[in-house]
């Protein structure tokens, strides 16, 4: 029996896979209600790839891809957060495969400094199939499957302030399409949007994400502000994560709703890092095709040295990256300001005990 889910996927895919001159965009309303039936399990998966290779292949639309969020929000466990300013970590999810992630420290970093932030993410997608932050959190013996109400508390415990939060705990629909994501092989619309998801609100949130390319910070801001999170902090970072290059100038641009507060060019040397190279290279040897669980203990042991006031790249990588943020939601006006209170808390050594 033909259901009006399948009826609509079927009307979807004859518009939007008829090659590059023929192919017709998809209003919001239909591409919210497609990709709701594809995360409800109505939609096969031949018919699933063809609609996000389909997409991909036209190229998506700003209301495709607020329909395609606005989707996985309807479908997720979303938690209202009794704090003033939550930040929400959007990190790749398919993780990083040639450098060290910072970013899994830069949370219990903010958090110390009075920004509950969560980070989010699973443990291995394509295209990257990388080292993940979940990977990082069990190899230091957390709990990396907190409930949507599990990680609300963590958030407003102050002792702790921060947590991960698994997709399989916010949006089992969207988890279960992770073996489907690795056959299709590439990237589709869905790694665009997943960062944004902020499962996990406060009275503010602030979204906080990485981007390669230099198109890309207003497509994302107009999709925070379409997720209903109040401002957004675009970093252009190593890997298209949230920390930038240690080494070169970076472009980082603030946003509220859509309209762009301010963007700072910033050197790292103006903070004081001098450093030669942009990213903690992994170690000579490993790789995340053979090394995944070395990895995560290597990044493990690198992180809570510079939590403890260790100084070297991981140290700065913090400092830089949690100064954006700081100046971003206003704590500090000024960057200088920003980056002294950070290396006052990093070398304080406190942070460590937020690690729980």
């Amino acid at each position: 029996m033909t259901t009006d889910s399948q009826v609509l996927m079927k009307s979807i895919i004859q518009r939007i896979a008829t090659g590059p001159e023929l192919s017709k965009d998809l209003e919001f309303e239909e591409t919210k209600a497609g990709m709701q039936a594809i995360l409800r399990g109505e939609i096969d998966d031949v018919q699933s790839a063809i609609f996000f290779i389909a997409l991909r292949m036209k190229r998506e639309t700003r209301e495709e891809n607020e329909g395609i969020l606005a989707a996985i929000l309807a479908e997720s466990d979303n938690q209202a957060v009794d704090v003033e300013d939550l930040v929400d970590v959007g990190d790749p999810y398919s993780g990083y495969n040639r450098s060290i992630p910072i970013s899994s420290f830069l949370p219990v970093v903010l958090a110390e400094l009075g920004l509950p932030s969560v980070i989010h993410g699973l443990n291995s997608v394509s295209p990257k199939f990388g080292l993940t932050h979940r990977h990082i959190f069990q190899s230091m013996g957390l709990n990396v499957d907190c409930s949507t109400i599990q990680a609300k508390a963590r958030l407003e415990d102050n002792s702790i302030g921060w947590s991960y939060i698994d997709q399989k705990n916010y949006c089992k629909g969207l988890y279960d399409l992770v073996p489907l994501r690795n056959r299709i092989i590439k990237r589709t619309v869905i790694n665009t949007v997943e960062t944004l998801i902020t499962p996990l609100r406060g009275k503010k949130t602030h979204s906080v994400l990485g981007y390669v390319h230099k198109p890309y910070p207003p497509k994302y801001a107009a999709l925070v502000k379409a997720s209903g999170v109040e401002t957004a902090l675009l970093i252009r970072g190593v890997e298209g994560g949230v920390v930038p290059s240690l080494r070169q100038k970076g472009l980082m641009v603030s946003y509220e709703g859509t309209d762009e507060i301010d963007r700072v060019d910033i050197e790292p040397t103006s903070l004081g890092i001098e450093q030669d190279m942009r990213a903690i290279s992994f170690p000579s040897g490993m790789d995340v095709h053979n090394d995944i669980p070395a990895l995560a203990e290597h990044t493990v042991k690198l992180g809570k040295a510079a939590l403890s006031g260790e100084k070297g790249m991981f140290y700065d990588g913090l400092v830089l990256s949690a100064s954006l943020v700081l100046w971003h939601t206003k704590k500090f006006a000024k960057l200088k300001d920003a980056e002294q209170m950070v290396r006052n808390v990093l070398d304080s050594g406190k942070i460590l005990a937020r690690l729980k």
